[in-house]
Order: C-alpha cells, then structure tokens, then sequence
C-alpha cells in the first residue's frame, strides 16, 4: 500500500493536469450517450467495454485520468451506468451528497448505480460479539478486537468515511435515485445495464460469511 503523504504529494502535484484532462474530455470527447463508466478500477479490476476513470496512471489501467474528488467530466444524460467497488470510502464526506448529485446529472433518463463500500453495521455487529475470524489482518495484522475493527474502518488511514445501508440510501435518496435496492451478495443485480453474467460481478469478490457480508451494495435508478 502506497503510503498516504506520498499520495499527497502526488495529488497536489498533478491536480491542475488532472482537472484539465478532465475538463477536455468532458468538452471535446465525452460522448453525448451510451456511456458506462467504472469508478476506480486499479491495475486489476479494468472492465472491457467501460470508460475506466482513475486517478492514478501509474499502477492503475485507466481510460480516463481524473480525480473524482473533482466534478466528474461527464455530459448531462450521457452515462447509462456507474459502477464503483470500494471506491466512495476514500472519499472525505463531505463531499460525498455532491458526488451523489453529479451521479445523478449524468445518468441518462432510466440509468442506474452500483456502488459497493466497506460495511459498517456488520463490522459493529462482529465488533459487538468479539468475532475475530470475521475481521482479517489487512493493511496490518492486529491480534485485538479493536485493531481488526481500526483496520477495517479506517484501513490506515485511507478511508475517510464510513457507510452502511442506511447511509448510502440517505445520499442516494437525497440525490433523487428510486428503485433503491441492497444486494444481498456480490453475484446478484436488478440493473439491466449489468446483468447476472456480466464482468462486473466477477470482478466483486464473493463472502465467506452471507449473513454478514464484508460489503453492502447498493443499487439505484434516475427516474
């Protein structure tokens, strides 16, 4: 795991190039329609067929550079489908309801979400019943309750908001989604755009415990 004050350094190096990209995407390239785009694939989550969006060219295989911090360089009604998997986490909540609202504007008339974070009513649960088996030793292997919890909230520091159903379904609700729907696996969807065979279920690891599964999914449609 890259250590936070280097990303820092990287981001704040490359902000302006990064909004600049974006910005001639969003005017020159970004098609008027039939988008589907993937919100930070990394090196090895790269989805075929999608506009991968990440910011780091380094290590990442990506489409589009950009930062998600900033506005996201799409058109208005040009996207069919997001998809982010453990992505939104890394994201300061504060600006999480705008994100939400760009999601929103950018979608076409019907388009949906797919948007999987880190559990936090789960993790409480296990928490709560000092089930260690549930929590696992990544970024650092911790022998206590309260460090396996530490590093699943907060993941050394690199996740800077924590989300469960009720949450995730405020901001999706708030923003103007309908059809908000919680997946109970990662092998199972109600958007068309995706369907129950596609790439995009492979890629989400599937859940030792179903009953209190690591990741809440949510799913949402613009009216």
């Amino acid at each position: 795991m890259i250590p936070r004050p280097l990303k820092s350094v990287y981001y704040f190096a490359l902000r302006y190039p990064m909004y600049l990209n974006a910005w001639f995407y969003k005017r020159i390239r970004c098609p008027s329609s039939g988008l589907k785009v993937h919100l930070g694939p990394g090196q090895e989550n790269y989805l075929l067929g999608w506009v991968n969006l990440d910011a780091n060219f380094i290590t990442a295989k990506v489409d589009l550079w950009a930062d998600i911090c900033h506005p996201l360089p799409f058109q208005d009604g040009s996207v069919d489908i997001f998809y982010a998997n453990h992505v939104i986490e890394h994201l300061p909540d504060t600006i999480l309801p705008t994100k939400f609202e760009e999601l929103f504007k950018a979608l076409r008339s019907g388009g949906g979400i797919r948007i999987g974070v880190p559990h936090l009513g789960n993790a409480c649960r296990k928490y709560l019943e000092k089930d260690y088996g549930w929590f696992s030793d990544f970024p650092d292997k911790k022998d206590s309750i309260g460090g396996r919890f530490t590093n699943f909230i907060y993941c050394r520091g690199e996740h800077l908001t924590a989300l469960d159903e009720s949450y995730l379904g405020e901001l999706a609700t708030n923003a103007g989604f309908v059809d908000i729907k919680y997946c109970l696996t990662s092998k199972e969807t109600n958007l068309s755009d995706i369907g129950i065979d596609s790439d995009v279920l492979s890629l989400e690891s599937g859940e030792s415990d179903f009953n209190y599964p690591h990741t809440v999914i949510i799913e949402a449609r613009k009216p």
